[in-house]
């Protein structure tokens, strides 16, 4: 099962230096496949982008992903994009620019929507429960969602212990994704 770590302004702070030293430490730790730079409120997010991007290259082994922003995905030399579910209609454009596309989706009719557009793979969430994400949709909706897709599927909310991963692990989910996981 594929991990994916998604970074939080939270937990690794805008500065810099900061940054760079707690992504370094948990990519080592945590051998993620995939690593996802996602902050909603830096002023200096091309910056940290730089830093995540670099870091990546630098630890190996782990996809690099720039949340919504294609172009500086595409200027980083990055693996691909991370788009939200209201950029459905960027699918197109990234993978014209030679991206890998995971986008967020909320139900099965967004999976189904991203598959058919061409994304690459999608996070599907909450699966369990979340600060401010709404109702979990629990493993066995996980589950059912899998067995009407063929889209690699990360489950994503809530999972924050081995349990939820075990729990994830037994599904047919391509990997998990998750912020407090990795910290």
């Amino acid at each position: 099962m594929q991990k994916y770590l998604i970074t939080s302004n939270e937990f690794y702070t805008q500065n810099s230096d900061v940054f760079y030293k707690t992504l370094n430490r948990e990519l080592k730790k945590h051998k993620p496949e995939y690593a996802l730079f996602r902050d909603k409120t830096a002023t200096n997010y091309e910056e940290l982008a730089y830093v995540f991007a670099l870091t990546c290259k630098e630890v190996g082994g782990v996809k690099s992903f720039i949340h919504q922003d294609i172009s500086l995905a595409k200027s980083l030399g990055v693996d691909g994009v991370h788009l939200t579910s209201k950029q459905f209609l960027e699918i197109e454009k990234a993978k014209s620019r030679n991206l890998e596309v995971i986008i967020s989706t909320h139900s099965y009719d967004e999976v189904l929507q991203a598959q058919k557009l061409g994304a690459d793979a999608v996070t599907y969430s909450p699966i369990f429960v979340s600060p401010d994400k709404g109702e979990p949709k629990g493993v066995q909706d996980l589950e059912e969602l899998l067995s009407k897709c063929e889209i690699k599927v990360f489950a994503l909310g809530g999972i924050v212990t081995d349990l939820h991963v075990e729990m994830i692990a037994k599904t047919k989910a391509y990997g998990f994704a998750s912020i407090r996981y990795f910290v």
